[in-house]
């Protein structure tokens, strides 16, 4: 089999892939672009996997007037900037040791070798610089089959990391074909390792969150996340149940993870969120129960916030979804009607007060009551 795909028509790439070769060694491109590019699915970064040691691969790079930045060359890996594209390229690894959160690797010559350590069979897949599929573990099955499954013994892959339960997850939500259920080695295998999520990052666990939450429907995951104990580790207190409404309602508007981690609930202690992100997904989680209308909460928080509540109100208490993107509009474009000015001679504390006061009348009003209604 092989792929096409825009990415291996890259100059510069294509020029990396021979030097490499013209000098002996293998230039395979590996993990998301041959996956996403076999799945028809957009494709972010390109990485290269070879048998030439870093030092050599620099040199080659640097030869074709590339720049070279070592990035991880303790573990094999630098980043060559080829013409307008960054391309990580790293040499053929095995695990020599791990600890659930970091490996120490030896170099390899094998190809096999270097499947043999990568998490999933979907993203063990090679390809050579004219597109010819490299399948060394038989996993070209799998992800045709849209079936996301552990390389190996499902068990070993996550205690050499245990990120790897939270990758499955993703996975599953964003390739595989839900009609097939989820992998039950797997997801035994997840359950039976929860105990080391808590040996990682919060920004490594906020990562996989965020963008599992970003997938069209991770509904099918979160329910799985659910039961297997995972979610309850990583977000305590979540529900996932509302989530296929929160899906179903939200039709073609573009998914936000926020909407959906407002809706799931809990305890995000465990998650590294900005200072923006906290008070974006608070407001959304605030605005769910409140009386508040849909306007008023565009105009105190903005567009996407007062989106997600509408949304996340139809999916939590199942009621219909009204002409929201009017209202939220009409709150983003509104003008508070009074200014200190209107209300003079008062100043300091007692003038904030009064206004405070008046702009909470307003917005109780739904934005329609005037200067005149307010003042008088």
């Amino acid at each position: 089999m092989k792929i096409a795909a825009a990415w291996l028509d890259h100059v510069e790439t294509q020029a990396l892939c021979k030097a490499l070769m013209d000098a002996g060694f293998q230039a395979l491109f590996v993990g998301g672009c041959v996956r996403n590019a076999i799945l028809d699915a957009p494709v972010a970064d390109i990485d290269l996997a070879t048998d030439a040691r870093p030092d050599v691969v620099m040199g080659i790079a640097r030869g074709l007037g590339f720049g070279v930045v070592p990035t991880g060359i303790d573990h094999g890996t630098v980043t060559v900037l080829a013409g307008d594209r960054s391309i990580e390229v790293t040499t053929f690894r095995r695990d020599v040791s791990t600890d659930g959160r970091r490996a120490t690797v030896a170099f390899a010559d094998d190809v096999v070798e270097d499947a043999r350590r990568r998490d999933l069979t979907m993203n063990a897949l090679y390809a050579t610089a004219d597109g010819r599929i490299v399948d060394p573990l038989g996993g070209l099955p799998d992800i045709i089959a849209r079936r996301v499954r552990f390389v190996g013994d499902a068990g070993a892959r996550i205690a050499e990391d245990y990120l790897r339960i939270l990758r499955f997850f993703r996975f599953h939500a964003w390739y595989a074909d839900a009609a097939l259920g989820m992998d039950a080695e797997g997801l035994a295998a997840c359950a039976a390792g929860v105990d080391g999520l808590d040996q990682l990052s919060r920004e490594r666990v906020t990562d996989e969150m965020r963008k599992l939450l970003s997938a069209r429907d991770p509904a099918p995951a979160l329910a799985a996340m659910q039961v297997s104990g995972v979610l309850a580790r990583v977000l305590p207190g979540a529900d996932a149940r509302c989530v296929p409404v929160l899906v179903h309602v939200e039709g073609d508007v573009t998914a936000r993870w926020q909407r959906r981690l407002a809706v799931l609930g809990g305890d995000r202690a465990g998650l590294r969120l900005s200072r923006d992100e906290v008070r974006d997904v608070q407001a959304a989680v605030d605005g769910i129960g409140s009386a508040q209308t849909i306007a008023a909460i565009a105009w105190l928080h903005g567009a996407d916030v007062a989106g997600d509540v509408a949304l996340a109100r139809a999916a939590v208490f199942e009621t219909a979804v009204a002409d929201w993107q009017a209202d939220v509009a009409r709150g983003v474009s509104a003008k508070f009607p009074v200014s200190s000015v209107d209300l003079a001679p008062l100043a300091g504390p007692a003038l904030g007060k009064r206004l405070r006061a008046l702009q909470a009348k307003w917005l109780q009003s739904d934005l329609t009551m005037g200067k005149d209604d307010l003042t008088r």
